[in-house]
């Protein structure tokens, strides 16, 4: 492992906020979007392992972290453009994108909305409609209360980086409100060209009959080994793992997102042969 210098944080005015992020590694850059009620600590030893290859950004999205809430809703679409105007104002014009939870969603929006900033997009526990999530936890949806969050590690976290501690529960209503975003993405996910690859465990939060769709709706579910080229979409399910147990398994994600962003494919007996 080659050692990292520490990572360089900054803020940056975006859509009416001062956004924070840093700044680690070297190479191509990797734009980091965390889930929510996270913030960059919070995502754990996978941003230095990915800046082990890559000059990896993490960002702090509306009313996480140190980045402050402003008078909106949090959407998906707002967070996206969110992104997108960061990109444009640290002078990236294009990047690769990993995203966890509500930040794989965030960057699946991204690359259906401005399809120009990404490179390859790497989502973990991702669905592209409401439907898709597993029924436990749709049935559970209606039942997500402020009074949830009380006490809690979110909230925990929260308080230690936030401008306004106080703020914790406008963000818990926001996101609440979020929850119940209809999403309905299936149109715009089967238009896309950007390839993607989709990482879930085998007890997460999504349906895995939903995640087989999507994984075809990008081109992806064909049978190998006939002389041709696999589709640029890829599908990695993690055994014996749930939603929250994801995050934690920082060399396996790792040895599954670098041979994706480098655009390297394992080797068969029957490859394509040279023209």
């Amino acid at each position: 492992m080659v050692a990292q210098s520490e990572p360089v944080g900054a803020r940056i005015e975006v859509n009416g906020m001062q956004m924070y992020y840093e700044t680690s590694g070297e190479g191509d850059p990797l734009v980091v979007l965390h889930g929510a009620y996270m913030n960059i600590p919070t995502m754990g030893e996978i941003i230095p392992a990915l800046a082990r290859s890559r000059r990896v950004i993490a960002v702090e999205m509306q009313g996480h972290g140190r980045t402050p809430d402003i008078g909106r809703p949090i959407t998906y679409p707002n967070l996206a453009d969110d992104i997108a105007a960061f990109m444009d104002a640290v002078g990236v014009d294009k990047a690769d994108i990993f995203g966890y939870s509500m930040g794989a969603a965030v960057g699946l929006q991204l690359a259906i909305r401005h399809p120009d900033k990404v490179d390859r997009a790497a989502l973990t526990s991702i669905a592209y409609d409401f439907k898709g999530w597993h029924p436990d936890y749709r049935a559970f949806v209606p039942q997500i209360v402020p009074e949830l969050f009380v006490g809690t590690p979110m909230e925990d976290a929260y308080r230690e980086l936030a401008a306004d501690p106080k703020g914790f529960p406008a963000l818990v209503d926001k996101l609440i409100a979020l929850e119940h975003e209809p999403m309905a993405w299936e149109t715009d996910v089967a238009k896309l060209k950007t390839p993607i690859l989709i990482i879930q465990g085998d007890a997460d939060i999504v349906d895995h009959a939903h995640t087989l769709a999507m994984f075809r709706l990008l081109g992806g579910g064909v049978m190998g080994d006939q002389g041709k080229p696999l589709p640029e979409a890829r599908l990695a399910i993690l055994p014996a793992t749930s939603h929250t147990a994801i995050m934690g398994q920082v060399e396996l994600l790792r040895a599954l997102i670098e041979p994706f962003l480098n655009g390297e494919t394992p080797k068969g007996w029957f490859e394509p042969q040279a023209q």
